[in-house]
């Protein structure tokens, strides 16, 4: 019976702390803030670009056009297998000059022209007459895509180390493979990164002088295994490295070695972003179900519990009493004590 009861507990546990799968829902919507489909096709993807989206995990892609009244809108869509990849590709084909925009998880425009990311999935707009409905209508669009549990869920944590005294947002650069890192113009060449070991990098340019370029190793002492090579190319070609835990920095660029260090001294490793967050988004009515069952899972423990202590103490005491020879049952029986003191 306590075999059976642990295994009931554990299934249930199983069942109170797994997210459920997200509902599959169509890459870009019908409608949305006024606008509605009118055709639909396959992505275009610049042949340039094929390699980079698909190092990222890209999965599906389309295309469709939107109107509403006179307004149009051409919409490019790119799901990929987690938020990392997404965050990536995003970076990717953020075009020079364009500005931040407060849209789904991260976006930027450019006149008519809008990229932003959500969940796991990346989105290129373009407008054919820009008005100052656009964001609002991008942003309702962002809220219809659907979002991601668990560790697929959660963006890349790398980008949080870079300082942000003087970043340039806008300049950001991700790369989880050799095709992003060769289109991100890093300082070293790909071959001396080991992408083979999960590496992720990151780069941003700081003023118009400095360049900072950061390597994330899966552990610190990779990373230490692997700072003696890329301290001495980096150092032949002029530029300053460091190393924080599994961190290694780099700043290139024209900047003055003390503006260098000064650089390289912002960089921090700590663990405040996967710790505070470590399943990414989960959705309300995901909570509600967990607080539910994990309710229901306790009362199950408490009752089983209860059983077992019952059968335990009042199956003991009868089989004790059967021992000696008394009835099982002390509902008739009248206890008597004598003390025996007469002579």
């Amino acid at each position: 019976m306590p075999r059976i009861l642990a295994l009931f507990a554990l299934s249930l546990s199983t069942l109170a702390f797994a997210a459920p799968a997200p509902p599959s829902a169509p890459l870009l919507p019908q409608a949305f803030a006024g606008f509605s489909q009118t055709a639909t096709s396959p992505a275009t993807i610049n042949p340039a670009d094929a390699a980079v989206l698909h190092e990222d995990g890209l999965t599906q892609s389309a295309s469709a056009t939107y109107t509403s009244g006179s307004r149009q809108l051409t919409l490019r869509a790119f799901r990929f297998g987690d938020a990392t990849g997404a965050y990536g590709a995003f970076t990717y084909l953020r075009q020079p000059g364009m500005h931040a925009e407060a849209i789904g998880h991260e976006g930027a425009s450019s006149s008519d022209h809008y990229l932003f990311w959500n969940g796991t999935t990346v989105i290129d707009a373009t407008f054919a007459q820009p008005t100052a409905d656009d964001k609002s209508a991008l942003t309702a669009l962002a809220a219809q895509i659907p979002q991601i549990g668990g560790a697929a869920g959660i963006p890349p944590s790398l980008p949080h180390y870079l300082p942000r005294t003087q970043l340039d947002t806008q300049s950001v650069k991700y790369a989880i493979g050799p095709a992003a890192y060769a289109a991100m113009g890093a300082p070293l060449a790909a071959s001396a990164i080991d992408f083979g070991l999960d590496t992720e990098v990151v780069t941003a340019q700081y003023g118009a002088e400095g360049r900072l370029t950061l390597l994330l190793y899966p552990t610190p002492q990779i990373a230490g295994a692997h700072l003696k090579a890329i301290d001495a190319l980096a150092k032949s070609s002029g530029f300053s490295t460091k190393r924080a835990g599994p961190l290694l920095a780099i700043v290139s660029g024209s900047a003055s070695p003390q503006k260098a260090q000064l650089l390289l001294a912002a960089v921090r490793f700590n663990d405040y972003v996967t710790i505070n967050h470590p399943e990414g988004y989960v959705p309300e009515t995901t909570k509600l179900y967990r607080l539910l069952m994990g309710i229901t899972m306790l009362v199950v423990i408490l009752c089983g519990a209860a059983f077992i202590l019952g059968l335990f103490f009042g199956g003991g005491r009868a089989l004790f009493r059967f021992i000696r020879g008394k009835p099982v049952s002390t509902v008739s029986e009248e206890e008597f004590i004598s003390l025996h003191l007469g002579s």
